[in-house]
């Protein structure tokens, strides 16, 4: 699939998560095989452009294209301003973030709160196709809530004003991420518009993959909490689409290789000290279907340096690859 001048290939891409997808993540998950990986959200808010958070989040030196970056907000007029100022600081794709369900984006009337006003939704999409010269996506959910589906009707509207891929996320905004994805409104919105689709929601296999991918028709699939502490799954899903082939798990080495990777890229990115704490998350996740997850998490937590979180990371990982019950030394 092809989004204005860049092929999406593989068909599979990282979905963006708040906290999660920052730069070493979206790296990490395009050496393993995601054909694009879509920045965390950003602000429109001008009055935050400085901040370190908002500078890390607009760091894209390095990552291959197409750099893809989600701004949030409600103001047409500053989203139209933020996607400018994204362009000239490297994003060559814009994405807007009308799916997010936090309470506190969809109190400020951003994100997927969005959804209940249709003609807002309107005059977002056109300004800001309208003030830039790359591609600019979008991505929903299927509605407000149950009784107000109206992802169709977004759909074509986004359309309409020229959004060049659309993103959708099979539940409403009231679902948050309970109950399974609704896929066939998914297939229903692929079915009413011409522009490539994602289809976002509980895609944790290369089979699943396939399979949302047959009921729904779109062009791609687009993962997101299945990536945690799993980014070779793109790889696995990419294969799999394309050959049929099941490809084994990482053995504990190899995931060892590819922690010990993401967390020199994590240190090198936030400095020692934050690049530790974020590592946690990561961590956890890394660790989360082994079965001493939980004494794993208890001591690598209280690491305060990057020497100890390394050392305690490699101590587990090379038991676990030599197939021993990992002695697990406080930091």
């Amino acid at each position: 699939m092809r989004i204005g001048p860049y092929l999406i290939d593989p068909p599979v891409v990282l979905a963006p998560m708040a906290g999660v997808t920052d730069k070493p993540f979206r790296q990490l998950c395009k050496r393993l095989g995601a054909g694009l990986a879509v920045s965390e959200m950003t602000t429109a808010d001008p009055r935050l452009w400085a901040t370190r958070k908002s500078q890390r989040r607009m760091d894209h030196v390095g990552e291959p294209e197409p750099v893809s970056v989600q701004i949030a907000g409600y103001d047409p007029a500053m989203l139209a301003e933020a996607a400018r100022f994204n362009v000239d600081h490297g994003a060559e794709i814009v994405d807007i973030n009308m799916g997010c369900p936090a309470k506190k984006v969809c109190n400020v009337w951003s994100g997927s709160a969005l959804l209940q006003d249709e003609a807002l939704v309107a005059r977002i999409v056109d300004a800001v196709v309208k003030a830039v010269d790359v591609p600019v996506t979008l991505k929903i959910r299927t509605g407000w809530n149950r009784a107000n589906r109206n992802g169709v009707r977004i759909a074509r509207i986004a359309e309409d004003a020229g959004i060049a891929a659309l993103a959708v996320h099979g539940r409403t905004r009231a679902d948050l991420y309970e109950g399974d994805a609704e896929y066939e409104t998914i297939a229903a919105i692929k079915a009413a518009i011409r522009i490539p689709v994602f289809a976002n929601g509980d895609v944790d296999s290369p089979q699943k993959a396939k399979a949302v991918l047959a009921l729904t028709r779109c062009d791609a699939v687009m993962i997101g909490r299945a990536a945690q502490g799993r980014p070779w799954i793109f790889g696995e899903i990419a294969r799999y689409l394309a050959t049929g082939e099941i490809v084994a798990s990482p053995e504990p080495a190899e995931v060892r290789d590819i922690l010990l990777g993401h967390l020199d890229d994590l240190y090198a990115f936030y400095g020692e000290q934050q690049g530790v704490r974020i590592a946690r998350k990561h961590l956890g996740w890394y660790a989360k279907d082994r079965s001493e997850n939980a004494a794993f998490r208890s001591v690598v937590n209280r690491a305060e340096s990057a020497a100890d979180q390394m050392r305690l990371t490699r101590d587990y990982f090379d038991a676990l690859a030599a197939d021993l019950v990992p002695e697990l030394r406080a930091a």
